[in-house]
């Protein structure tokens, strides 16, 4: 199970997020990619300091805690708990962090903008094409390893697996079936409440539940969760939001980092993140299981193929 949200005035329960700091020094945007994944789950106070760290970085590197303090319309405490509950010591030490963060992403880009009604479809295409690129390599900063390791261990044990997305996520939850059917691991993908509740409450120990949501607090998705994970069952979650919901009663958290634009709900903004999340977990359960997987991948070609010679 996964911390609870981080709660301003309660900065020492929740402690700092792992790995946020060491991220951070790691890759140009995985500060603000973090911070953006976890906006739903801050309190309003840190949350207007966590849109501006995401907005203009370099902006809140070069402004002392009084002027972030009246930019946020906030407290300086606020500031402080913000900063420790993000996992750094204090505000100087974010400061430092997000200094070096925009010097390695450079200038700001115009395609980071919003989409208006006065660009070009050559400006849409290319606006479009930067942030998903954003999307896929700030996915990669913040997907945990270990975390994806056990996903990837659960699923390889061989129990029933069921898979549960409504929406944009649905269609997500179906590309992980198809991939997964195509090595020979039998899976169930669910678009709906009602199918994906009563397929979880069959489950037990060495069976999967793995739900796919943006916010993590679709209750299409949260119920059957919560009953797979009674009934003993592994359950993991592909979210946007490490502290959702759905977080916290996955055993498994596998964080994707869609962005939010002019003209794409979150619907849009989170396939092609979840997209690679699925990919990596996808080609961990091939590469663990590669001589049934290479077999079923070579069998399935040859039908595929005698099948459009006809």
């Amino acid at each position: 199970m996964h911390p609870s949200p981080v709660q301003e005035n309660v900065p020492g329960p929740a402690g700092p997020v792992p790995g946020i700091a060491t991220a951070a020094s790691d890759a140009g945007d995985a500060l603000t990619a973090t911070v953006r994944g976890l906006l739903p789950s801050l309190t309003p106070a840190a949350a207007r300091i966590a849109s501006l760290i995401v907005e203009d970085p370099a902006q809140v590197a070069r402004s002392t805690i009084s002027e972030l303090s009246a930019l946020a319309g906030t407290s300086e405490s606020s500031i402080v708990r913000t900063a420790r509950a993000l996992g750094f010591a204090g505000y100087p030490e974010l400061r430092l962090a997000l200094a070096a963060s925009a010097a390695r992403q450079g200038p700001r880009s115009t395609l980071s903008a919003g989409i208006t009604p006065e660009d070009s479809v050559g400006e849409v295409i290319a606006k479009l094409v930067h942030t998903e690129s954003q999307a896929v390599l700030e996915t990669a900063t913040q997907l945990d390893p270990e975390q994806l390791d056990g996903a990837v261990k659960a699923v390889c044990g061989g129990g029933q697996l069921h898979i549960a997305g409504v929406g944009a996520s649905g269609l997500v939850a179906q590309d992980l079936q198809q991939k997964l059917a195509r090595i020979g691991r039998p899976c169930h993908a669910h678009g709906d409440s009602q199918s994906a509740l009563t397929s979880a409450v069959l489950l037990g120990e060495g069976d999967v539940f793995l739900a796919v949501s943006h916010s993590g607090e679709s209750r299409d998705v949260l119920e059957p969760l919560r009953r797979a994970s009674a009934q003993g069952a592994t359950t993991a979650v592909i979210t946007n939001h490490p502290l959702s919901t759905a977080a916290k009663l996955a055993d498994f958290v596998l964080v994707s980092a869609g962005r939010e634009t002019t003209f794409r709900p979150g619907a849009m903004a989170s396939r092609i993140s979840q997209l690679v999340v699925v990919d990596c977990l996808f080609v961990c359960v091939a590469q663990r299981t590669f001589d049934t997987s290479s077999r079923a991948l070579r069998i399935t070609h040859q039908a595929l193929e005698s099948d459009r010679a006809h």
